[in-house]
């Protein structure tokens, strides 16, 4: 994990006693320290309701034993118990994961507990004058020791767990299947096809390093490893369209595309922008987005890729902002429209449908700029996307000549996305209400107006009180705090991933519900990658129901009025 600055406490600890007469005159007291001193033997219970504390001094006592009640103390930053005659620590130590500075110097101590590896913000541990063996005190005295031997008691903490039998202090078993949340029942009024979609973010072997995953073993992220939890949660879904970002070059040729081709899905991938620049041998491994869809209910008809910076140098009209923030960036977003393939539409309404228009889908998958500094950036990617899911569906209207009713597109839409934003961004506020004021605070106050006017549903020349907008009536399948994190790391946890679909053709009929917390608490698991879970981020599912036109009465080769 990147290191915070840490400022010990000051060695050199002052002492002041309030007086009666502050204290009658209402002075409060704060103290986030403590000393404890005088030979203790023994620590009273009443310590571990102080969860306050931020640094605890128990050096130079008699103590011999510490209790588990210790965990408690979860602000702890600062704990030194050297001097001591402790001959053991308790497994839950490791459960202290604020902890910078642990000071064990000159104890009895001749083994620790693999548990300690878990300490993934600790900056100093102290281990001098303890009869530990060759192999700990050889890794703690090496160049970066600290981290060395942290990184070897976290990689031989599940193994040891296995060996003993003793202690769970990681889960060792996997979590509870997440639960299914119904939330309509299928309108029953209309012909209708039902299909379901998955969103998932598997986290690129490239980003999954012990500096940005500290607390996770180093087995538990190497690929090798990840990818088989990562393809049994896809194919345990059997969603009918699969959209994953992160997805890196060579692992969706040599991996993904031939797993889920055997389960009878094809796919579009593209990577990032950079990947043109690069050599081959260095293309392989830049990341971008996938659509894989079944082809017994799908078949493709249009596969088109949308490069950010390309758009943002096109549409800059002198805008700065656009040149130095947006274009910068290479994120991509990837679109594949569908076709229903009328077997699935007559199975599913359970008729013959002869003379029913060709029923297309549009899937896009995007991955937005990941910085919470570049809001903005966040926001313009958005527009720019729709803007070209919108030119996707309105040529295909035409090229297909499909019948359209009012400002209502004929071709649904359903997006996936990891965009970087939490559910109260100007990103889904934009998405989800249909448009954001060019002086939104997400923009920052930057200068882009102008070159977002393009991105406007009526394009350049509409005039929309000073708001950027779409035609899409767009609803997220995840509303209402249905799911209270898509992305679960020890720093951040939040809702960044989505599933938006296009009113009124689309309903989300239920959806995967959140993995149960009681069993991230009861196993403290302080974030994700985890042996039990491979990415950073949850997928997402949802059941969809496609509401398909009324398909007209015939007799004798005669159009009549469909009953209503």
């Amino acid at each position: 994990m990147p290191k915070e600055k840490y400022d010990p406490p000051d060695p050199r600890r002052m002492y002041t006693i309030m007086s009666s007469e502050e204290a009658a005159n209402g002075k409060k007291s704060y103290w986030a320290e403590l000393e404890i001193s005088g030979r203790v033997r023994s620590l009273s219970t009443a310590l571990w309701s102080l969860t306050h504390l931020t640094a605890l001094h128990l050096s130079d006592n008699s103590l011999s034993r510490i209790p588990p009640d210790i965990a408690k103390l979860h602000n702890l930053v600062y704990l030194d118990l050297s001097s001591n005659k402790i001959r053991s620590l308790p497994a839950e130590l490791g459960n202290m994961v604020s902890l910078r500075e642990l000071l064990l110097n000159n104890n009895q101590l001749r083994v620790l507990p693999f548990e300690l590896g878990k300490l993934f913000q600790l900056q100093t541990l102290g281990l001098k004058g303890n009869p530990l063996a060759q192999e700990i005190m050889s890794l703690y005295q090496e160049p970066d020791g600290t981290r060395r031997l942290l990184s070897y008691l976290l990689d031989n903490l599940a193994g040891a767990i296995k060996r003993t039998f003793l202690v769970c202090a990681v889960p060792t078993e996997q979590p509870p299947a997440r639960s299914w949340i119904s939330l309509q029942e299928p309108d029953r009024a209309h012909p209708a096809t039902l299909f379901s979609v998955m969103c998932y973010n598997v986290l690129c072997d490239k980003y999954a390093t012990r500096q940005l995953y500290g607390y996770c073993p180093t087995w538990a992220l190497n690929w090798e490893y990840r990818k088989k939890s990562i393809i049994q949660e896809i194919m345990g879904c059997n969603a009918d369209i699969i959209s994953l970002q992160e997805v890196e070059t060579e692992q969706y040729y040599s991996f993904f595309l031939p797993e889920l081709k055997e389960q009878g899905y094809d796919g579009f991938f593209s990577p990032k922008s950079r990947a043109r620049t690069m050599s081959e041998s260095d293309r392989k491994h830049v990341d971008g987005c996938a659509i894989f869809f079944k082809t017994e209910k799908f078949s493709a008809v249009q596969k088109h890729t949308v490069e950010f910076n390309q758009l943002a140098m096109a549409n800059s009209e002198g805008s700065e902002a656009m040149l130095n923030r947006v274009m910068t960036k290479d994120n991509i977003g990837v679109a594949v429209l569908l076709e229903v393939r009328k077997e699935m539409l007559e199975i599913s309404s359970g008729k013959s449908l002869h003379g029913l228009d060709k029923q297309l889908l549009l899937v896009a998958n995007a991955h937005m700029h990941w910085d919470p500094e570049y809001s903005d950036v966040k926001l313009v990617q958005t527009m720019m996307f729709l803007s070209e899911v919108k030119n996707i569906v309105d040529k295909a209207t035409r090229s297909f000549k499909l019948s359209t009713s009012g400002e209502t597109s004929a071709i649904p839409l359903v997006l996936c996305a990891d965009l970087n934003s939490l559910p109260d961004s100007g990103v889904v506020e934009y998405l989800s209400t249909g448009g954001v004021d060019c002086t939104h605070k997400d923009f920052k106050e930057l200068r882009y107006s102008d070159s977002l006017t393009k991105f406007n549903c009526n394009g350049k020349s509409s005039t929309s009180n000073g708001r950027i907008t779409h035609g899409f009536k767009l609803k997220s399948a995840y509303e209402n705090g249905l799911m209270p994190y898509t992305n679960y790391t020890f720093d951040f946890k939040g809702v960044i991933d989505y599933i938006f679909y296009s009113k009124p053709h689309l309903n989300v009929l239920g959806i995967l519900g959140p993995l149960d917390p009681h069993w991230l608490v009861e196993n403290n698991v302080s974030g994700c990658p985890h042996p039990h879970i491979p990415s950073d981020h949850f997928s997402l599912y949802a059941q969809l129901e496609l509401l398909l036109p009324s398909v007209p009465s015939q007799v004798n080769g005669l159009h009549l009025p469909a009953r209503r």
